[in-house]
């Protein structure tokens, strides 16, 4: 394996990986067909770059893309970190619902059912993928210890909490790593989620961070993409909010023109620099199924902004018109 990242420790002993992984729902489904041949060349591309983190749940695909990763992560399996989550529902028969389940019973199966699929003995990065609120987190943490106990699970993450949140799960059993949405477009989890990792040793995980799409300027609306894409139904690409926030990709534009690089790498260039701006391990895990998207970037993680690159972008989020889902109830924005 080539390695050309840079690397970094998930929370205060848990796995060593690159600094930016590899996000794979988009393999499986929500942004339209895929090319499972040119998919599974990306992530052999990816392991060749130094890129060590790959990011999965058990709904992508209601459990396809594990299924798919199963062979790779067998092959590879001393050379990669692989990253799981339990706790969002759904139904076969209504292909947009959504619900919540941190039950001990609902966790202890849904594990069990990740290992069958992955084909793997332990789960190295088990996340809570959404807080169900009828559920103490503290009850869910204990639950998920015991995974560790087992040997089915090595490390802890959670996605969509807030500080304080990350706190009481964090009292109960290590927390190695948050995953929530960054960019800059998407800047909510720095009022408190941000600042209680940093004060805990607790890894960020960035997912989303090139805002699915919208900042690499690949599109201007959503309604120009495809039946099957869910970007079609997030307020904040389709309508006069879409036109609206296309407008305010001109700084970035104008960065990525000047260094001659893509809008994508200013876009992560962004998210890296929040490692040192807050001071804590940021590891982003941009979705790719293509190998020349993974090239470009990986070499974003190389690509440092100056102070007044970063000014310039700084009061982007501020301006974006919409939320980031339909139903904000399914992030952590209600119960900051």
């Amino acid at each position: 394996m080539s390695t050309t990242l840079p690397t970094t420790t998930l929370g205060a002993d848990g796995p060593r990986v690159g600094i930016q992984g590899l996000g794979c729902m988009g393999i499986s489904e929500f942004y339209g067909d895929s090319d499972l041949a040119e998919s599974r060349a990306t992530l052999e591309h990816a392991l060749e770059l130094g890129v060590t983190l790959f990011d999965t749940a058990d709904i992508y695909g209601s459990g396809h893309n594990e299924e798919f990763l199963s062979d790779f992560v067998r092959e590879h399996r001393d050379e990669l970190v692989i990253a799981t989550k339990f706790g969002i529902v759904r139904k076969a028969d209504d292909p947009t619902f959504r619900g919540f389940d941190n039950s001990p019973e609902y966790i202890r199966a849904a594990v069990d059912a990740s290992l069958r699929r992955l084909g793997v003995d332990t789960i190295d990065l088990y996340y809570m993928h959404r807080r169900d609120p009828a559920v103490p987190i503290e009850d869910t943490v204990a639950t998920m210890a015991e995974l560790v106990t087992a040997g089915k699970v090595r490390a802890l993450g959670l996605s969509e909490v807030t500080g304080d949140e990350l706190r009481a799960a964090h009292a109960v059993h290590p927390i190695a790593a948050v995953q929530s949405e960054w960019s800059l477009f998407s800047r909510d989890v720095e009022r408190t989620a941000v600042p209680a990792a940093a004060e805990l040793g607790v890894t960020f995980v960035p997912y989303s961070p090139l805002g699915r799409g919208f900042l690499t300027g690949a599109f201007r609306n959503a309604d120009s993409l495809g039946g099957n894409d869910f970007r079609q139904r997030m307020p904040r690409f389709t309508g006069e909010n879409a036109e609206r926030n296309a407008d305010l990709l001109a700084p970035l534009a104008a960065i990525a023109q000047t260094r001659g690089i893509t809008q994508a790498q200013v876009a992560l260039a962004w998210v890296h620099a929040r490692a040192e701006a807050h001071g804590l391990p940021v590891v982003p895990i941009p979705g790719t199924r293509k190998r020349g998207r993974l090239a470009e970037n990986v070499a974003a993680a190389a690509v440092r902004l100056s102070a007044d690159e970063l000014a310039t972008l700084e009061p982007i989020a501020g301006q974006v018109a919409g939320p980031r889902y339909a139903d904000m109830s399914f992030t952590s924005a209600g119960r900051e």
